[in-house]
């Protein structure tokens, strides 16, 4: 089968890494499903594979993609009851647990220890014409969406979901700031937010995206730098917002800390720009901020976030889309961060 994988990891040039050529199909074994790939975006995790900064030892060649809809094509024995007949189109949910430990039995299986994303460990991705993956793990595709747009919820949307609704527990009026909110989560995260009745402010560094994000919903774009955080609190008398939605790092973490208002939160999900910033811990304790870590996003909250883009009609942002044949382009693309939302590859 055609694949897009990295033959190597590391070195001065990572996207040299990526090579487009055949892997072996693979078999579902029990309890798994074949799913015949149509459409996958491409996510920041990609990009660090190549880099080889993963967060489960992988050997190489491995294939990449962490996301993706297709349409099911063979499951292996032991077929779990209700899932989604053969042919039937679906968005795959990404992620594998031990399901034996006190997180996977508790209500939090995203704490598991050994829990991997596609691509991780000894899961293959699904930047190919197959991926196998739980047969649990398998949801009917929303038909009002495009193939690109479905293959987003999974690892962007399911991320701002999380980070939004479940870390920082926003609700309907609540001010909230997404930094670096021309990626693929923060157009999720302006268009979840502004569904949900949120007062949102999107910060970008680029003036094309901020006009974008405004269109999406962002009552307020700010452009990134020293004076926006000077902006945000005179926009709130002073007092700041109640959230900071945080995946760019070392660039905004200055921003984020003054931004936020006293008591407020600060959910992280990444660190694009690095993720060492001064800590400033004297405004963590003087202004009793909360910083939580957030991380993609269990089943049950994949299926709110599906429930929930369909009755709100939300269409996620897809920038580009490539033909499997030129992931070198669009990895390009995404490496130069002159996208705005996603960018999705098309599986022949």
């Amino acid at each position: 089968m055609l694949a897009a994988y990295a033959r190597a990891l590391g070195g001065d040039r990572p996207l040299e890494n990526l090579e487009i050529g055949e892997r072996p199909t693979p078999q579902p074994g029990p309890g798994q499903v074949r799913v015949r790939m149509r459409a996958v975006t491409l996510n920041h995790h990609d990009l660090w594979t190549l880099r080889g900064v993963v967060g489960a030892p992988i050997t190489v060649p491995r294939i990449l993609g962490c996301d993706g809809v297709g349409t099911v094509d063979e499951y292996g024995p032991d077929r779990p009851p209700g899932t989604p007949d053969p042919g039937s189109e679906v968005l795959i949910y990404p992620m594998r647990f031990c399901g034996r430990c006190r997180a996977c039995q508790g209500d939090d299986p995203m704490l598991c220890r050994s829990f991997t994303l596609l691509s991780d460990g000894d899961m293959e991705g699904s930047l190919a014409e197959f991926v196998i993956v739980p047969a649990l793990h398998v949801l009917p595709k929303p038909a009002s969406l495009s193939d690109a747009q479905a293959a987003a919820l999974a690892v962007s949307f399911l991320t701002a979901y999380r980070m939004l609704f479940v870390k920082a527990a926003l609700r309907p009026g609540s001010r909230v700031l997404i930094q670096g909110a021309g990626g693929g989560v923060g157009t999720a995260a302006v268009q979840l937010a502004s569904a949900a009745g949120c007062i949102v402010f999107a910060s970008s560094s680029s003036k094309a995206k901020l006009d974008v994000l405004a269109g999406l919903g962002a009552q307020h774009v700010i452009p990134a730098g020293r004076d926006a955080a000077k902006t945000i609190l005179a926009l709130t008398e002073g007092e700041g917002v109640d959230a900071v939605i945080e995946t760019v790092g070392e660039a905004t973490w200055g921003t984020s800390l003054r931004a936020v208002r006293r008591g407020g939160k600060i959910a992280v999900a990444g660190a694009t720009t690095g993720p060492n910033p001064p800590a400033d811990l004297a405004r963590v304790f003087w202004h009793q901020l909360r910083i939580v870590g957030s991380t993609m996003g269990s089943l049950p909250e994949f299926r709110d976030l599906i429930a929930f883009v369909e009755r709100a009609r939300i269409k996620p942002v897809i920038d580009a889309v490539y033909p499997l044949s030129r992931a070198r382009d669009a990895f390009a693309m995404l490496d130069s961060n002159t996208h705005i939302g996603k960018i999705a590859l098309t599986i022949p």
